[in-house]
């Protein structure tokens, strides 16, 4: 039991350091609020506000406490602790790190009044011959591997084609590939299938960066001046060193 609470008071002592040093140049109000999200968000591994004043054991009621961290989340993540987060996130990370992107979606079905509501293809039901679409929202995530081989968030944005300044989820991409240009000035991309797009490569190029994406079905390379499917260009050398084309 001694070496149970002497974990646990480590552990908050470790994340109000980390939240202390990202939220250092701000109001002590968002300093409170910073560290109470990441502290509650931690002990009770929940993202739910309820879940987390529970965690944070204040003599105040519950709806009040709730209602101020709704408050802080109606403000956004402040620019100097974004600003203080990632300059953290680039000392644990490598000279030319790997970053990957990945686009996904949160299904909201009874979320009726949520706030830009759209419609998201269904990963978890969509199959490759039938799209399933729900009510939600596409989520931007990049993430980079620290010199431990830990992926760790750069980029999250929630965003939606209903949103009045809504212009792509390309865009919102490329937003991401060019905060880790400036954080890293050089990096390796890796991203799935659903990147396969001539735009992707061509954004890429013109910011000078490697890049690894999986190829579709339909991607036709140019192999000895004949253009032929990546699919039968793989089955060619399977098992084998792959050439270089």
């Amino acid at each position: 039991m001694v070496n149970f609470t002497s974990n646990t008071y480590q552990m908050k002592r470790e994340i109000l350091s980390f939240s202390n040093k990202i939220s250092s140049k701000l109001p002590k109000p968002e300093r409170k609020f910073i560290a109470d999200m990441n502290y509650g968000i931690l002990a009770s591994g929940s993202c739910l506000l309820t879940d987390i004043v529970d965690q944070l054991h204040e003599p105040s009621k519950k709806i009040n406490i709730v209602d101020r961290l709704s408050r802080h989340l109606l403000k956004g993540t402040p620019k100097a602790a974004l600003k203080s987060y990632l300059m953290q996130v680039r000392k644990w990370c490598p000279k030319n790190p790997v970053i990957h992107i990945d686009n996904r979606d949160v299904v909201k079905l009874g979320g009726c009044h949520f706030e830009s509501l759209g419609w998201v293809r269904d990963g978890s039901e969509s199959t490759q011959t039938k799209n399933v679409y729900k009510k939600g929202f596409h989520v931007t995530e990049a993430t980079v591997l620290t010199n431990s081989n830990h992926p760790v968030s750069i980029f999250s944005e929630i965003h939606s084609s209903k949103e009045k300044d809504f212009t792509s989820i390309n865009d919102v991409t490329f937003s991401a590939m060019e905060r880790a240009k400036t954080l890293f000035g050089k990096a390796t991309f890796v991203m799935d299938r659903g990147y396969d797009d001539n735009k992707m490569f061509l954004k890429l190029d013109s910011m000078e960066q490697e890049y690894v994406i999986r190829l579709t079905a339909k991607r036709k390379l140019l192999y000895h001046n004949k253009w032929v499917y990546a699919a039968e260009l793989r089955n060619r050398r399977k098992g084998e060193t792959p050439a270089i084309l």
